[in-house]
């Protein structure tokens, strides 16, 4: 039986009953989501003054963030720096990058004490503020993909002026992305810069906006294969596999500098000993270590990059990895200093799977009524897996 046979029958098996299931998860959310703004963070979260950032701002905000940034890095490599053999999957990165910008605002609300407050952001400057300088990116890099993300739109409703004037600002929109993008990508470590005292030492450091930047470029190239052999599977249709080559060899550079840069850091910093100090720090470290290490290592053979699945496999990888990185950052590295105790209540966790479902959710309604696979010169898809659409 060959490998579209299985996945046509794993699609068939899952159809109705991952339907009953998202929407079960999807009203659950909702309900979750009136709890918390009718009765604030203290009756659905396990924060605290001592332990104020939590689940929320760990996985929904800071990996959110890191996750979505294959947008950038792929327009940059398509349009400022010429590889166009990568353009067939433009589509589908920005449209990633978009929804993941999108469910980071939305999940960003839910940790705001008073979200009703947010606009306060356009009027009250602050510029010396870090915070306020990563809204305003955050906005800003948000605006530049709703606007390559409508040139799909027109384009699929065939305004043809429209699709035309979109055209002409797709080089000031990439660069200004671009711009944006390193900003914010690069802050959101330096808000960490402020706790010295908090964040344990395997992962403070002076160059921790540096390694959040690597790190971000490194899983936006893993995501994109990630996406793509994901989509492959739902969609039915076939994987683009000189591309995935090309992006495995530039994950491989990006992962190998980043665990470089962090290396040395630790040197530098007189740090190479905590390594082997027994605390559930250690074990964290080594975990996120051994995440990026092994697939780096993996990826260094031209027979892995040529195989599909292993290719898939050491991309998963690395965006656990990036994952770990960020909540390693945000909550195991400030725990033991707090002097509270915290876990996720089921609450948080409950939003957080929401989100992603709902992003799944709204990808694949993209691609079913815009087209997104449409460009791909291999997307002919047989008529035996016709069908597959209709999992969405």
């Amino acid at each position: 039986m060959t490998r579209a046979h299985l996945a046509q029958l794993a699609r068939d098996a899952l159809r109705y009953p991952g339907r009953l299931a998202l929407a079960m998860v999807l009203a659950w959310g909702v309900c979750v989501t009136v709890w918390r703004f009718h009765s604030g963070l203290g009756a659905v979260t396990h924060l605290s003054d001592g332990m104020p950032w939590g689940l929320w701002i760990g996985f929904d905000v800071l990996c959110g963030v890191a996750l979505a940034a294959g947008g950038f890095s792929v327009m940059a490599l398509v349009h400022l720096f010429g590889l166009t053999r990568l353009r067939p999957i433009v589509p589908a990165t920005v449209l990633t990058a978009f929804l993941g910008y999108i469910l980071v605002s939305v999940g960003l609300l839910y940790d705001l004490g008073k979200p009703y407050n947010m606009w306060h952001v356009f009027i009250m400057h602050n510029p010396r503020s870090v915070m306020f300088e990563v809204a305003w990116c955050v906005i800003l890099y948000t605006t530049v993909l709703a606007i390559e993300f409508s040139g799909l739109v027109v384009e699929r409703l065939h305004w043809r002026r429209a699709v035309a004037f979109l055209g002409r600002l797709t080089v000031p929109a990439v660069l200004a992305g671009v711009l944006l993008s390193t900003l914010h990508q690069s802050s959101l470590g330096t808000l960490f810069l402020i706790v010295p005292g908090k964040l344990y030492k395997l992962w403070y450091s002076p160059y921790l906006p540096l390694m959040f930047f690597f790190s971000a470029l490194a899983v936006g190239f893993a995501m994109v294969i990630f996406e793509s052999y994901l989509s492959a599977f739902v969609f039915g249709r076939s994987l683009e596999r000189e591309i995935l080559v090309d992006l495995a060899r530039i994950l491989l550079v990006t992962v190998v500098f980043y665990l470089g840069i962090k290396l040395e850091d630790l040197y530098a910093r007189d740090a190479i000993g905590a390594l082997f100090e027994a605390r559930p720090e250690t074990y964290c470290f080594w975990l996120e270590l051994a995440l990026l290490a092994v697939p780096a290592a993996l990826l260094a053979f031209e027979r892995v990059r040529w195989s599909q699945d292993a290719t898939f496999l050491c991309a998963t990888m690395v965006v656990l990895g990036v994952v770990i990185n960020r909540l390693n950052v945000s909550l195991v590295g400030t725990y033991a200093a707090s002097g509270s105790a915290y876990w996720p209540s089921f609450q948080e966790l409950s939003v957080s799977v929401f989100l992603v479902t709902a992003g799944v959710l709204a990808f694949g309604l993209a691609v079913r009524f815009l087209g997104i696979f449409d460009a791909h010169a291999e997307s002919a898809v047989p008529a035996e897996h016709d069908a597959c659409r209709e999992c969405v």
